[in-house]
């Protein structure tokens, strides 16, 4: 689980509600939607606008998500920022859950690393999944927030590691912390993804965002 201290907090801007701890979580336990009706829904409130869709249905997960930009890695899209030899590659997960055949996705060598652009965030942009593997028997794949500061900076508020296996598999349920950094900023964030190898060349493709219950 990811965690905010008290400095990312006093980045993020000042509180608006009272603070309880250093420790504080941020996230709740995640839990799917239900489905419900039409396949797509559009979002409403302080981020703009976009359509939500249900890419996981076949993994048992029900959840409206939304693509973070340029989180398929295909041409044309926004554009992630790369470093450390890592490039968008040919070569992306084969369920094709974006809707259209994914040819590209984003390749990390050891050391490597990739990360988002800032997307608004609200506090029911509670998680987020994507598709990753290894490029060869294991490896080690570290997951890190950025959130911008009101000085305009990013912030690093958290971080995971896990090993995944090779051949494509769907992430576990990871958490954004919007809950606790939009309430601190005053109704929305900007956050940013990132995905480094700490071990091996790994592949990470479609990208998303889960508004929860924000429909």
């Amino acid at each position: 689980m990811f965690s905010l201290s008290h400095q990312a907090a006093r980045a993020l801007g000042p509180v608006r509600v009272p603070f309880v701890c250093a420790g504080l979580a941020l996230a709740s336990i995640w839990a799917a939607l239900p489905v419900a009706g039409a396949q797509a829904a559009a979002t409403s409130g302080p981020c703009p606008e976009t359509t939500l869709v249900h890419p996981f249905v076949s993994w048992g997960d029900n959840g409206y998500y939304q693509l973070v930009p340029g989180g398929g890695f295909e041409p044309g899209e926004s554009r992630w920022s790369y470093s450390g030899g890592a490039v968008p590659a040919l070569g992306g997960e084969p369920y094709d859950v974006t809707g259209s055949q994914d040819w590209f996705s984003a390749a990390l060598p050891q050391g490597g690393s990739v990360q988002a652009p800032f997307v608004c965030v609200e506090p029911n942009d509670r998680t987020f999944r994507f598709f990753m593997r290894a490029v060869g028997p294991s490896a080690s794949l570290t997951v890190r927030l950025e959130y911008r500061t009101i000085a305009g900076l990013p912030l690093v508020v958290g971080s995971k590691t896990f090993t995944i296996g090779n051949g494509w598999e769907l992430s576990p349920v990871l958490h954004t912390g919007a809950a606790v950094a939009s309430t601190i900023s005053g109704g929305a964030a900007q956050l940013s993804i990132g995905f480094s190898s700490a071990k091996g060349v790994i592949r990470i493709d479609d990208v998303y965002l889960d508004p929860r219950m924000r429909r």
